[in-house]
C-alpha cells in the first residue's frame, strides 16, 4: 500500500502537470494500491479547482483512508522535534502524513522534497514507479519519475 502525498495528487490534477506522475498514480489507484489520510483530503480537497472537486472527491470516495489516531499525533510531535533538533523545520502536514506511513509501514509517494529528509531521517519507505510509471512491489525499486 502507497500513501499518496498531496503533491501527486495536485501535479495529477494539472493541465499541464507531469506525465509521469500522472500515470504513476492512475496505475496505483489500477492497482488498488493508493491510500489516503485525513492531511492529504484538507490539502486537496481543500485547494482543488471548482471543476475537479468532484472528480477528486471521487478519486477519494474509493481510495483507502488511515485515519491519524492519537499515537500519529504523538509520533508526529517527536518526528517533528526531531527534525528540528537535527536542523529540519519541515510543515507539520507533511510530519504527520509521514507518521501515519512509518506507523502502518506505507510506503509514501511524494513530489515534496521533505518527504525526502523525512526518509532519511526516520527510515519511512518512498514510492518511486517503475518504468512507464508501472508499480512496483514493495521490495523492488522502481525507476523514478
Amino acid at each position: 500500500m502507497v500513501l499518496v502525498d498531496s503533491s501527486i495528487w495536485i501535479e495529477s490534477a494539472r493541465r499541464d502537470g507531469d506525465i509521469g506522475i500522472k500515470v504513476a498514480l492512475e496505475t496505483l489507484l489500477e492497482e488498488y494500491e493508493a491510500a489516503t489520510t485525513s492531511p492529504v483530503l484538507l490539502e486537496v480537497l481543500g485547494g482543488s479547482r471548482k471543476e475537479e472537486r468532484k472528480r477528486m472527491a471521487q478519486y477519494f470516495s474509493i481510495v483507502p483512508h488511515f485515519q491519524a489516531d492519537a499515537q500519529d499525533w504523538e509520533k508526529a510531535i517527536s518526528v517533528g522535534w526531531m527534525m528540528r533538533d537535527k536542523g529540519h523545520v519541515l510543515p507539520w502536514n507533511d510530519i504527520l502524513i509521514a507518521s501515519v506511513a512509518l506507523r502502518r509501514n506505507l510506503r509514501v509517494f511524494a513530489k515534496d522534497k521533505h518527504f525526502d529528509a523525512l526518509s532519511l531521517m526516520t527510515g519511512m519507505r518512498m514510492y518511486r514507479p517503475g518504468y512507464g510509471g508501472t508499480y512496483t512491489e514493495d521490495d523492488q525499486e522502481g525507476g523514478g519519475v
